[in-house]
């Protein structure tokens, strides 16, 4: 079976895939301070519960932001899952035109679930993640990365909101507010928060599909994609499992394309 992994800078996400089945997904917090051998005890720990033994992994394909975590996953897999995993980049991915003045630049998330999106849609898309960072991607008609937009994520928006701001208290967000117009503190800064986020949202979409010259779908994932699906009024889908399923697919590619040039 196919072990997917995408790293990011506050929660990491583990896929089994059993061809193109997903059998179980997990989300973990991503601990930079961990060891190879503590991330075996927990992914076994993971495995275990879903009556799944390590030892039915025969392949892995990661995505890391945190450069921390590289040499650890590396480490993890050769050891405990006898082989070395296969690295998403630019120059690996080999899915995907990415048109940018560096595409090394671009973070391995973004190009896994642009992947996937278009995979999916065969249309122009901007797919949103709503993760630590806000992040728009730009995929062309023809399957084009074009490039995108980076915003502080909603949690860190807040965070700093109530850090700077003595006299504010923190507030859950994982709820809309009834109405816009707060009738107290709590209430102004749910509404500021998610209802700014989804004038950003769709304002960037507008200004985005403008430049694009076409009227792309939109996609949403991340954590926090339900609830912005609910307020933005450009979002037109969420997929939960868009990162893992890029994974697999950009796995699958470089599979068949190693098997024709063997």
């Amino acid at each position: 079976m196919l072990l997917v992994i995408d790293i990011g800078n506050t929660n990491s996400v583990l896929g089994l895939y059993d061809g193109d089945h997903l059998v179980q997904d997990w989300r973990i917090r991503t601990e930079q301070q961990t060891t190879a051998d503590e991330f075996s005890v927990l992914a076994a720990g993971l495995f275990a519960a879903g009556r799944i033994a390590l030892s039915s992994v025969d392949q892995t394909i990661i995505s890391c932001v945190v450069p921390p975590m590289v040499s650890i996953l590396d480490a993890f897999c050769q050891k405990y899952l006898g082989h070395a995993p296969h690295w998403v980049d630019a120059r690996s991915a080999g899915a995907m035109p990415i048109l940018t003045s560096n595409p090394m630049e671009v973070g391995a998330d973004r190009i896994v679930n642009a992947v996937g999106a278009y995979e999916k849609y065969r249309t122009s898309l901007i797919i949103i993640d709503f993760g630590t960072a806000t992040t728009f991607d730009a995929i062309s008609e023809q399957g084009e990365y074009l490039g995108g937009a980076i915003s502080p994520g909603i949690v860190i928006a807040a965070e700093a909101l109530f850090m700077k701001a003595s006299k504010l208290p923190r507030v859950e967000l994982f709820t809309a507010p009834d109405r816009v117009v707060g009738k107290d503190t709590i209430g102004a800064i749910q509404s500021g928060i998610i209802y700014g986020y989804a004038a950003l949202v769709d304002g960037m979409v507008a200004r985005m599909g403008r430049e694009m010259g076409s009227n792309p779908r939109v996609i949403a994932t991340g954590g926090l994609a339900p609830l912005m699906n609910r307020v933005a009024e450009s979002i037109e889908a969420v997929e939960p499992s868009l990162t893992l399923e890029g994974l697999r697919l950009i796995y699958e590619k470089v599979r068949h394309a190693g098997e024709k040039g063997a």
